[in-house]
């Protein structure tokens, strides 16, 4: 069940996904905020207090409205032919020209009456089978009955929702190889994981929901920091970021070795401000300069400047000291701001690496689009004996030769190479 059961509201400022047929899109909640989605567009304002999975029409002026579960109105045993063998699709059936359907349209007459209109104004539709009466009625109501639901994200839903939007993204890992990853990793609630995947962040979400904010989750990741970006589509609550940490790959080496240090770090993030800022290119003069305006008042100072001068070139300087004051000051401020956020970045280094150096981690799961065999064999140090490990590829050969090479090195047992199969059934 998911938090509260699907009974959540849509709140402003949420993450939601929006479905149509089997078309998903993922959007933050907000107002007058212009949404476009499979060729409708509309506002996401009058969503908000509902539930999530209800089903919203587009009105007039892109509104929402919750749409009235109709009953279907097709009670009257319907007029079908036995075949349709006599059917030609000359594109003359139907009377209703595109112009007509504009003009409906502009009216503001609801998709529902439309496809109606268009059911009593084609030629064929009376002698088509049940079958194809019922495909061409769904196929225009797709067409012309713009409903939108709205619902709560979930792996599954964004899952499906990357793998038909963007599967590059997210090296093409399908829906059912993500559960299957998920199973065999044995990811719940409490576990110490380490995630390492190039998928956006969706395997890393995928995790963290599992694991509904319990545990710790270690993310490798190269460059500059990890991407979340799926990730960010889940909604988690704040907590559920508390306990995840992210460690660059580069530096596992040096970890392992022992090696390992985040530079000297600063005992005091202000001490360090203050250094800085000196050997910031200020020189001596403005220095002193920044002194003496502290310690009078601006509009004492042009005084001292130029006594004789006009009243007008006077506010000009006083606003001019004003301005550079303040300018220092910003500058002081981005120095200090800059000198904390790095050293609450080596903090959190810190803190990942000591976690990783106690070698305990409960599983690890790969899915990146580097080569598994060196990533595999340095992660697997970390994690504690009789744990699993799973790894996706999105080509088999690399997963192969990663195979052969954990066989070569031993201490590894149950070891599988698996490919998940699915497949669409039409019932």
């Amino acid at each position: 069940a998911m938090e509260g059961g699907q009974s959540a509201r849509i709140r402003e400022g949420d993450c939601a996904v929006l479905k149509r047929d089997e078309v998903f899109k993922a959007v933050s909640v907000l107002r007058r905020r212009k949404i476009i989605f499979e060729k409708q567009w509309f506002y996401l304002d009058n969503a908000i207090g509902h539930i999530y999975g209800t089903t919203f029409e587009v009105t007039s002026g892109g509104n929402l409205q919750p749409k009235q579960e109709v009953e279907e109105t097709s009670t009257e045993t319907k007029e079908a032919g036995t075949d349709n063998r006599n059917i030609v699709d000359d594109g003359k059936s139907q009377k209703l020209t595109h112009d007509d359907i504009k003009a409906l349209k502009d009216k503001g007459i609801k998709g529902q009456e439309i496809v109606q209109q268009l059911i009593e104004n084609s030629t064929t539709f009376r002698d088509k089978t049940e079958f194809a009466q019922d495909k061409y009625i769904k196929k225009k109501k797709k067409k012309y009955e713009a409903v939108i639901t709205i619902v709560k994200p979930s792996t599954r839903i964004l899952s499906t929702m990357y793998y038909a939007r963007e599967p590059g993204k997210i090296n093409h890992l399908r829906y059912d190889t993500l559960a299957q990853m998920l199973t065999l990793g044995n990811i719940h609630a409490g576990t110490k994981m380490i995630v390492m995947e190039t998928c956006a962040g969706l395997l890393l979400g995928a995790v963290m929901e599992r694991m509904g904010g319990y545990g710790s989750i270690i993310q490798m990741y190269t460059g500059g920091g990890p991407v979340r970006a799926a990730t960010s589509c889940f909604g988690f609550p704040k907590h559920f970021f508390d306990n995840l940490h992210e460690f660059p790959l580069s530096k596992v080496q040096s970890l392992l070795s022992g090696t390992f240090s985040t530079e000297t770090l600063p005992a005091d993030p202000e001490e360090n401000a203050m250094v800085e800022e000196e050997s910031n290119g200020l020189s001596e003069e403005k220095q002193t300069s920044l002194q003496e305006t502290e310690e009078e008042p601006a509009t004492e100072a042009p005084m001292e400047i130029n006594p004789t001068e006009e009243q007008d070139t006077m506010d000009i300087n006083a606003e001019d000291v004003e301005f550079k004051e303040n300018k220092e000051k910003e500058n002081k401020e981005n120095v200090r701001e800059k000198q904390i956020k790095q050293w609450e970045r080596r903090k959190k280094l810190k803190e990942a690496a000591a976690l990783l150096r106690e070698k305990n981690a409960d599983g690890l799961i790969v899915a990146s689009k580097f080569h598994p065999t060196p990533l595999l064999l340095s992660l697997l140090e970390f994690v504690a004996p009789s744990r699993p490990f799973v790894v996706y590829c999105q080509y088999k050969e690399p997963l192969l030769e990663c195979y052969t090479k954990l066989r070569e090195r031993g201490g590894v047992i149950n070891l599988k190479l698996s490919e998940t199969w699915l497949r669409n059934y039409q019932v």
